[in-house]
């Protein structure tokens, strides 16, 4: 019996304050997701799913009801839904693991599928030079301030997380991403290559984070994937146990 399919995708930010278009961006990603319930056996979220996501003890953030929903759905039958935190969704405290069944994944991880070895990161961290970076990534990833800000009134520590979401976002041209910057400059390309030295047995890398499509083959072996985003280009990666295709969902399209 064939297999079925295995989704990719990542950088939804959903609930962004810096989007207009954010409640048609959410059922937009719901549709899609109801569009190949039937044809998946797993699916990959790989990080930002989420603008901002603060988990506290008894309360979750306001929204996300449809999305919230649509993988639940999923992982009710019996479809697995990878989650992967990025730089805008660190804080998950098991709301997601418990009430909507996802497998968590806080770091990179390499895992067997069909006989293909795959390396999955949402990207953030890997490669990339920028000092400011790394020192709010450090901040972010510190218990001490994640439990300072979880001790602040909800209306308080959302409105700051959500700003922050925001002025990262528009602080960038149209807010979008830098266009790709050549093989010899892409911090994550850089860092795969590197990784590929001591890590034959990868046959592909799958990364979100740079908000970019990009397909390269690095080896006769390894294959580099970045899935692009879910804001304006609506792309994914799918494998059907032999191959691996990137793709744009188009709504009313059929869905491979």
């Amino acid at each position: 019996m064939d297999m079925k399919n295995v989704y990719f995708i990542s950088d939804a930010h959903l609930g962004s304050w810096a989007l207009n278009h954010r409640r048609t961006q959410e059922r937009r990603l719901v549709k899609f997701l109801d569009s190949i319930k039937d044809k998946a056996s797993a699916v990959y979220l790989l990080g930002d799913m989420f603008d901002f996501w603060f988990e506290f003890r008894y309360v979750v953030p306001r929204g996300y009801t449809r999305f919230l929903g649509k993988i639940s759905e999923l992982t009710d039958m019996g479809i697995e839904v990878h989650y992967f935190t990025g730089n805008h969704d660190i804080w998950t405290y098991g709301y997601l693991e418990d009430e909507c069944g996802v497998i968590l994944h806080t770091k990179p991880t390499t895992m067997e599928i069909a006989d293909k070895v795959f390396f999955l990161a949402h990207g953030d961290g890997l490669g990339d030079p920028d000092k400011k970076f790394k020192i709010l990534r450090s901040l972010f990833h510190s218990r001490i301030c994640q439990r300072m800000l979880g001790a602040l009134h909800p209306r308080w520590s959302m409105w700051i997380g959500q700003t922050w979401a925001k002025h990262s976002r528009l602080k960038r041209l149209d807010g979008k991403e830098e266009p790709y910057m050549g093989e010899d400059k892409e911090y994550l390309v850089l860092f795969t290559k590197e990784y590929m030295k001591n890590h034959p047995e990868v046959d592909f890398y799958i990364y979100g984070h740079r908000h970019i499509e990009l397909d390269l083959m690095l080896s006769k072996k390894a294959r580099m994937v970045i899935l692009g985003d879910w804001i304006w280009q609506f792309t994914y990666a799918v494998f059907d146990g032999e191959h691996l295709f990137m793709e744009n969902y188009i709504e009313g399209e059929t869905i491979p």
